[in-house]
């Protein structure tokens, strides 16, 4: 007993101790604080209220990790809601994307999409594969794919090497493409045997010369892997129209600044433009160069603004020539964009979706360039229901950033330009990597492609046809400031087309 009293009685005066060790220096903390927030002059509020108003700042901060989790509603968040995330889970997962007891969407607000079901919608034993496209007939290689739903443009830099392993080894096994963002191409790219659509932003990475423009014996050096299919030139992109890529220095790590060419731990701000293209003559020329040098198809990335420059550059096309005209353009929306940009931009800048896609198909139509250049749709299509929307609306493909980054396991900790990602996919933190892998992730990131291409079709079957790309403007409504909805067809007719016209006049 005795031995037992003396152990208690030592224990408690550890703990008496080490409460008034903590407690001083708790003290001493506090007390330093409050010198430093009562004499700094930056913060006013610290200034005011020493120690206190750091409570504000460290709210503040949390804030936006509380409403993600317990006080947003499933379809209030921004700028993806819990419900839209949880199916992109769920479809990754492969588990049971069913729901009980009704729809908790809101179906009159104005620009809700409806879907027109068919009387006698398409059996699903005469369902058939989504039809195989060629895009760049006039190429030496063309690129033939039956894809519907493709990875966007996220460069190496941006994203993590396990995070860019998982998307090309998801990417082969779920038949689809994936691009290299402005970053240039990587191994990682490359492990996984996708098919790889090599993008050339403002700044040329990966294919310029040191002193600026392209370096021809880079750019054929990339043309030569045969799993890169095509070229695409980024004019501008959804988070940043008017603005070039960023990448924070302290992601510029050697082996990005060997690819992009470079110094450690340099910024990587990119152009605003392309220098060498000051009218839609020099685009076309860009883009016949590289064509010519690499034998592969070519198009480019824009978000909609000023719509003239498609009258200019699909008349420069047919006065030069069919041939001339871009194979594909990804038209991008304003509310799009995965990487760092200006709020200035985000916010105000460019055209949505919604508005943009249906007047570049229009245009091309008009232009008699429909059957001649292909449209991608990207921008915020992560669920079935936005991608439907945008084949009705006339795209050939779909392309997504942020719903690939969910199927990695993203959890909109809105940390991407921070290299501070919880979850590896935006970091080079390899501490923060370790949780990423990249073989369990790419079997997620194959799960959630086919779920999005059988869920696409499962609509296009309600809608009695029997592939996506049959799908028209006559089965989407869309509803009105009055609640009632109307027609995607009466709303946005598709024009005449001027050698139609030529016939009736």
């Amino acid at each position: 007993m005795g031995h037992l009293s003396s152990f208690v009685f030592n224990t408690i005066e550890i703990l008496v101790y080490l409460f008034i060790f903590v407690a001083g220096l708790a003290f001493v903390t506090l007390v330093t604080f409050y010198i430093i927030d009562r004499f700094q002059t930056k913060s006013t509020l610290r200034r005011n209220y020493p120690v206190i108003a750091r409570f504000r700042y460290l709210f503040e901060h949390m804030g936006e990790f509380f409403r993600q989790y317990f006080f947003a509603q499933d379809r209030e968040e921004m700028p993806f809601n819990r419900a839209e995330r949880s199916w992109v889970y769920r479809a990754a997962k492969n588990v049971d994307s069913t729901v009980a007891f009704g729809s908790s969407r809101v179906l009159t607000d104005p620009g809700t999409v409806f879907f027109v079901n068919c009387p006698f919608p398409t059996l699903a034993e005469d369902n058939v594969a989504p039809e195989p496209v060629t895009i760049g007939p006039y190429c030496k290689y063309p690129y033939t794919t039956a894809s519907l739903f493709n990875i966007s443009g996220m460069s190496y830099g941006a994203l993590s090497i396990p995070a860019v392993r998982a998307l090309s080894k998801g990417a082969k096994m779920a038949g689809i493409w994936m691009n290299t963002g402005e970053g240039g191409l990587s191994p990682y790219h490359l492990d996984g045997g996708a098919d790889i659509v090599f993008q050339i932003g403002t700044a040329k990475f990966g294919v310029r010369k040191k002193e600026g423009g392209f370096d021809e014996e880079k750019l054929k050096a990339v043309a030569q892997h045969p799993e890169v299919k095509m070229f695409e030139i980024k004019l501008s992109q959804g988070a940043k129209p008017g603005k070039g890529g960023i990448l924070p220095g302290a992601k510029v790590c050697k082996e990005i600044a060997e690819i992009r060419g470079l110094t450690v731990g340099q910024d990587a701000i990119s152009p605003n433009r392309h220098p060498e293209i000051n009218h839609v003559d020099d685009l076309l020329d860009m883009i016949n160069y590289i064509r010519t040098t690499t034998g592969k198809p070519v198009g480019f990335k824009a978000v909609v603004g000023a719509t003239s420059f498609f009258d200019n550059l699909f008349a420069a096309v047919n006065e030069r020539g069919r041939e001339s005209a871009p194979d594909f353009m990804t038209i991008d929306s304003a509310d799009g964009g995965s990487g760092a940009a200006p709020m200035s931009l985000i916010d105000n800048m460019g055209l949505p979706l919604k508005e943009s896609l249906p007047l570049v198909v229009d245009k091309l139509i008009e232009y008699d360039l429909r059957d001649r250049i292909k449209v991608c749709a990207s921008g915020k299509l992560i669920t079935p229901a936005e991608a439907t929307w945008a084949f009705c609306a006339g795209a050939d493909f779909v392309n997504s950033a942020r719903g690939f980054m969910f199927a990695l396991g993203c959890i909109q900790a809105l940390q991407c330009n921070k290299n501070t990602c919880p979850t590896g996919i935006t970091t080079h933190n390899k501490k923060l990597q370790y949780g990423l892998n990249p073989e369990d992730k790419a079997v997620r990131v194959m799960q959630y492609a086919q779920n999005m291409q059988k869920e696409i079709c499962v609509l296009a079957q309600a809608c009695g046809v029997s592939t996506p790309r049959q799908l028209k403007r006559k089965h989407a409504r869309i509803v009105q400031a009055n609640g009632k909805s109307v027609s995607m067809m009466e709303l946005n007719p598709e024009p005449i087309s001027n050698s139609m016209k030529r016939k009736k006049n």
